[in-house]
C-alpha cells in the first residue's frame, strides 16, 4: 500500500487544519480546498514553500482529493480525534478536544511544516467574513493561465 496519499495522512493533513481552525467547523469543500493550498503554499500570494512538487494533473488533483480527505476523516472519527455536526449548510467537521494533543506528540518535521502551513493558512485565508475558495482563486487561475501559454506553444509549433 502506498503510504502517500493514504487515508492515514490525508487524515493527519486534515487533523493539522481543523486543530489549527478549533472551535471552528469546516465542510469537505473548505477541507480539500485548505489541503491543496497547505501542500502547494508556494502557489499563494506570499506563501511559504510548498510542501509538494508541482504536478502537471494539478487540476484533476483538487478532484482526486475530495474522496480522500472524507476517507482521512473516517479514520479521525474513529479514532476520537474528529466529530462531524449536521447543520442547515451541511455537514461540518471540527477536531475534538484531544487532537492538538495527540500532533503535539508527533515528532516528524513533515508535521512541523504541515502545522506551520495550516497556521499560516488559518491567518492569511479563513476568516469568518472569507470564503477560502477566494483564495484558491489564484491557484486555478495560473493553471488556466498554463494551459493557455500550452495551447499557444503548441499552436507555433505547428
Amino acid at each position: 500500500m502506498n503510504p502517500l496519499n493514504s487515508p492515514l495522512e490525508v487524515g493527519i493533513r486534515a487533523l493539522a487544519l481543523l486543530s489549527e481552525t478549533f472551535p471552528r467547523r469546516l465542510d469537505v469543500a473548505q477541507l480539500v480546498y485548505l489541503d491543496h493550498a497547505m501542500l502547494h503554499s508556494g502557489d499563494l500570494d506570499q506563501g511559504p514553500a510548498s510542501l509538494h512538487p508541482d504536478l502537471p494533473v494539478g487540476p484533476g488533483e483538487l478532484g482526486m482529493r475530495r474522496n480522500l480527505i472524507e476517507q482521512g476523516l473516517v479514520v479521525l472519527m474513529r479514532a476520537g480525534l474528529a466529530d462531524m455536526t449536521a447543520t442547515e449548510e451541511g455537514f461540518l467537521y471540527g477536531a475534538t478536544e484531544e487532537a492538538a494533543s495527540f500532533l503535539d506528540i508527533l515528532e516528524a518535521p513533515y508535521i512541523g511544516q504541515l502545522r506551520s502551513r495550516a497556521a499560516w493558512l488559518t491567518t492569511t485565508y479563513v476568516h469568518e467574513e472569507t470564503d477560502v475558495r477566494d483564495g484558491m482563486k489564484q491557484i486555478t487561475q495560473r493553471w488556466t493561465d498554463r494551459f493557455h501559454v500550452a495551447d499557444r506553444a503548441e499552436g507555433d509549433d505547428q
